[in-house]
């Protein structure tokens, strides 16, 4: 098949014009104005997205600022204590540790530090002699060794630990929960224990390891059993060894504490509590996303909704640059970029809220502020791509779209 040449004289018809390429500038300079042309509508869809993000960064943000908290005071209180209760015996009873069980765990090698509490038995501690006693206020009595504060890491919030003297005299300190119950705020005051009166010599601050000590009115060794008819016999051995050493101790302390009868004996390990609680708090971070990712998607839904409404009212527009020459990718990518800059604003404005709400909340729980970055990542990153699908369709839908149709509304 052969081409005819043109006929002498004919100019050759030139060949139409191709759109001009958009570059990135242009094109959010026009994703810009389509957006700030309808501010209302757009803060509107990018509430939801502003939402959702700052609920995933919010939650983030708490929980990374209270495993921070509990992991700080793992660190600082340490994972090496070790606690020894009197368990049940075969039949059921209670059973006894022995009067020397703290001198027996020192003699395990690795072992640094050993001490023990004491409870005393038919023992209450009122405010005053006219209170019921039997209205306890959950508050025991023990009498405790004097190295106790120092093994357990605790501090006095104010007046004195027992020492040599005052063990031997009717003197007590308070655990933070037992002054709060018994309306004690100073050193000094007296209250009413065993049937006679107790100078408050110190209240302690909280003992995150040893909580039953905050529940606690301590007394000294001796006093106990010469004025409380307290029997000697321990109910509570502490003991502290090197962090490599304690699974090894732990195997051995029952058997070291009573050889007879080593089944007892109850070992704990008390930082396991705070190990507990923070895996706890990292399974409900994982529902709280959940439920800020589901924030998120309604969102997405009410972005790609703005976007299929603002494509049917700029259909004049859609019609007026199609045929003036611009493409269907031109459109297409227009239209995307409106709803990724409209979800992205959203999102940068859920992140700075999130940051907010958890920063706030971490200060006032005393914890330290932490900046999750992933999260900001995530945030960001989440709305962009929301803004990237909810503009799928919208976009496509625009790009369809004939230059007559929609300059004639057909």
């Amino acid at each position: 098949m052969s081409v005819s040449a043109p006929a002498p004289g004919r100019a050759m018809p030139a060949p139409l014009p191709k759109p001009a390429r958009l570059n990135p500038w242009d094109l959010v300079r026009a994703g810009v104005s389509g957006v700030v042309g309808r501010p209302v509508r757009a803060v509107l869809s990018a509430l939801g997205i502003a939402i959702g993000v700052a609920a995933m960064v919010a939650v983030l943000g708490i929980s990374a600022a209270s495993q921070a908290q509990i992991a700080g005071q793992l660190e600082q209180l340490g994972t090496n204590l070790l606690r020894v209760t009197a368990g049940k015996t075969f039949f059921g009873d209670q059973s006894k540790l022995p009067e020397n069980a703290d001198e027996m765990v020192r003699r395990i090698g690795p072992v640094r530090q050993a001490s023990a509490t004491g409870a005393v038995p038919d023992t209450t501690v009122r405010r005053s002699n006219k209170v019921d006693p039997r209205e306890t206020g959950g508050i025991s009595v023990n009498a405790a060794r004097l190295n106790l504060l120092e093994l357990l890491g605790a501090k006095v919030r104010s007046g004195t630990w027992l020492n040599e003297a005052t063990a031997r005299y009717p003197s007590v300190v308070l655990g933070s929960l037992a002054a709060e119950r018994l309306g004690i705020t100073a050193p000094g005051q007296q209250v009413y224990l065993g049937n006679q009166w107790f100078t408050v010599a110190g209240i302690l601050d909280e003992v995150p390891l040893a909580p039953e000590i905050d529940r606690s009115a301590l007394v000294g060794w001796q006093v106990a059993k010469e004025q409380l008819g307290f029997d000697g016999h321990p109910t509570t051995v502490y003991e502290r060894s090197s962090d490599e050493s304690v699974e090894v101790v732990r195997d051995v302390l029952a058997q070291t504490v009573n050889p007879q009868s080593p089944n007892e004996v109850e070992v704990s390990r008390p930082s396991d509590a705070l190990a507990a609680q923070l895996a706890a708090k990292s399974t409900f971070t994982g529902l709280f996303l959940g439920l800020g990712a589901v924030a998120l998607l309604v969102g997405g839904v009410g972005v790609a909704n703005t976007m299929v409404v603002s494509v049917l009212e700029r259909r004049s527009e859609i019609g007026l640059r199609r045929a003036l020459g611009a493409g269907r990718g031109q459109i297409r990518k227009q239209f995307r970029t409106e709803a990724v800059l409209l979800s992205g604003a959203g999102g940068v404005a859920g992140v700075l809220l999130g940051l907010g709400i958890s920063a706030a909340y971490a200060v006032s729980s005393g914890w330290p502020v932490v900046v999750p970055i992933t999260a900001i990542g995530a945030g960001v990153g989440a709305s962009v791509l929301i803004g990237t699908l909810a503009g799928w369709f919208p976009a496509g839908r625009a790009a369809r779209m004939s230059p007559t149709a929609a300059l004639t509304g057909g």
